[in-house]
């Protein structure tokens, strides 16, 4: 349910950013997001929907670009993509368990399409 919260402050960003540039109407918001977000896009279409309606937002489209997760370890310095999945954080290269989470988390606005 957490992405009802998200949506609510996506929705006053692109809002915000429809007024300043004089739109009519958005019709689609384009949002890039770390593999460990665990943003499901049909909850956040759902919830987007339900909280823009009767604003120029209604009816947009959210359209999810997920990131990748990577680690970086700190004894090699060896970069890694993580599979959320089967979640092992440990360097590929030398097995060290000394990684961090360098990419993941990520929520952005990439892009707002206005008419």
């Amino acid at each position: 349910m957490h992405e009802l919260s998200i949506m609510k402050n996506i929705l006053e960003i692109v809002l915000d950013h429809g007024q300043q540039a004089g739109a009519e109407k958005i019709s689609r918001i384009n949002l890039n997001v770390g593999a460990f977000t665990d943003i499901v896009p049909r909850w956040a279409q759902g919830y987007f929907d339900m909280i823009a309606k009767d604003t120029i937002a209604e009816k947009a489209e959210i359209h999810i670009d997920t990131l990748p997760a990577v680690i970086k370890c700190r004894s090699c310095g060896s970069e890694a993509q993580v599979d959320i999945a089967h979640l092992h954080m440990e360097c590929g290269s030398c097995q060290s368990k000394q990684v961090e989470l360098i990419s993941g988390r990520e929520l952005r606005i990439e892009s707002i399409e206005f008419e």
